[in-house]
């Protein structure tokens, strides 16, 4: 039976101490008494770490078989600490350990490393088969060091470090991490006020239609204009929001003003939209759309909707469900940044996807990597075969656009038309294209 109490785990070897502790105390004055009790010169480490993709486990499979995993990975922190050293669970998926009697500096890195590729083994819940990583941050305790608060503090903001440096990684605490963190600390409250607010605003890059040679679409990209820091890319604030759980609300805000904005261009022209995997987590992503549309009153036919390859590959989100709900609502679901990563012709079997955008990493290379050719030309051929639109991404070459013509890929988007515009800037750019007859495909790139 699932544990009803995750709290009640081990605290220190052989330990269980009950909920109603503060742990944090507990931990404080144990790290106190180690202090006290050590030799001169000795030093000790403390280590924050944090499961990277529990809450993932908590949402897919529920908090019950959460609960039970938080068992396990104590039992195989236990199983690799020393009977001096300390280990403790702070909260949700938090752990502590204390590292005594530490010979130098890289002792406690090496440490860390061992027990990321620890937790990185899978773990066997209830016949479920469950993969975490783990972030850690590390401080080194020495003579210098008597505030046990402090301590916890500079291991919390290495802990910081690490999972913004990309999870699954360790990072020994510096002083110059407290800045950085302190400023991340607060774009993640500006993120969240900008969300709030409904602050974003949305761009648009044309897709050109190579057979017609005009506009037969925009895509909508996402942009924060930040009151301090001016532009920031998407890059960067989209991790934020899938990590902070805001991206669900930000992407029906995207959704929604996409969808207003599309209402004034030709009926012809169509509007995608990306799509985090993280939307899919809740499973009310389907309502969302269904809820924008009746809203604005756009039709799901002149909507596409985004997804990339990783999206596809996390089978557990229900998202071919959905997304076959979302298909029935006329909208078109395209297949973004193929090639890169997770590539594999079983996602296109998995779901019969009405685009497939070619990344622009390769076209990047066309004219000069044969590979990147060859690539192009199988995904193209592909996509006639199986009747999907192919569309090439990044073109800023009218080398490139040669080859694609060449290739007979469908449509493409880049900067060699236009970089993203605001939205009083696609009327011109559909006039420019969509004229009668049409606008040759000569255009150099747009000033900006």
């Amino acid at each position: 039976m699932p544990t009803k109490h995750p709290t009640r785990l081990p605290i220190w070897h052989g330990t269980i101490i009950s909920p109603t502790f503060p742990i944090e105390v507990l931990l404080r004055e144990r790290i106190l008494e180690i202090y006290r009790n050590r030799r001169r010169q000795q030093k000790c480490a403390i280590l924050f770490l944090d499961l990277d993709g529990f809450k993932a486990v908590n949402d897919t499979l529920g908090h019950a078989i959460g609960d039970l995993l938080l068992v396990e990975v104590s039992r195989r922190l236990l199983s690799i600490v020393r009977e001096m050293d300390v280990v403790a669970r702070l909260g949700g998926d938090e752990f502590a350990i204390v590292v005594q009697h530490i010979r130098s500096r890289s002792s406690p890195q090496r440490f860390a490393r061992r027990v990321i590729n620890l937790l990185n083994r899978p773990f066997t819940i209830e016949g479920y088969k469950i993969h975490v990583g783990a972030s850690v941050g590390i401080d080194i305790i020495d003579a210098s060091e008597m505030d046990a608060d402090q301590i916890l503090r500079n291991a919390d903001i290495a802990l910081y470090q690490a999972k913004a440096d990309g999870k699954n990684t360790a990072r020994l605490y510096d002083p110059a991490m407290h800045a950085a963190v302190t400023a991340r600390r607060q774009l993640e409250v500006d993120l969240s006020n900008a969300v709030l607010f409904k602050q974003f605003e949305v761009f648009y890059q044309p897709q050109i239609d190579l057979e017609a040679g005009t506009v037969s679409g925009f895509e909508a990209l996402a942009r924060w204009r930040h009151s301090g820091r001016g532009m920031i890319s998407p890059t960067e604030f989209i991790p934020m929001c899938e990590e902070n759980g805001l991206i669900e609300e930000l992407g029906a805000q995207i959704l929604e003003v996409a969808c207003k904005d599309a209402m004034a261009w030709p009926a012809c022209v169509t509007v995608s939209v990306n799509l985090s995997p993280v939307q899919f987590k809740s499973g009310n992503l389907p309502t969302i759309v269904k809820d924008v549309l009746e809203k604005i009153g756009f039709p799901g036919s002149r909507l596409e909707l985004e997804i990339t390859e990783s999206a596809i590959f996390d089978r557990s989100s229900g998202i071919i469900s959905q997304l076959s709900e979302i298909r029935k609502l006329g909208i078109r679901v395209s297949l973004d940044d193929f090639g890169t990563g997770y590539s594999s012709l079983s996602h296109i079997r998995s779901f019969p996807f009405d685009r497939i955008k070619i990344d622009q990493s390769f076209v990047r290379e066309l004219g000069a990597d044969a590979e990147s050719l060859a690539i192009v030309r199988a995904v193209v051929g592909l996509c006639e075969n199986l009747g999907i639109q192919s569309t090439a991404e990044g073109v800023e070459t009218h080398k490139q656009l040669d080859v694609l013509q060449h290739e007979q890929c469908r449509s493409v988007q880049g900067y060699l038309f236009s970089e993203p515009v605001t939205m009083s800037e696609t009327m011109k750019i559909i006039s420019e294209f969509n004229t009668d007859p049409p606008k040759q495909i000569s255009i150099r790139r747009r000033a900006a």
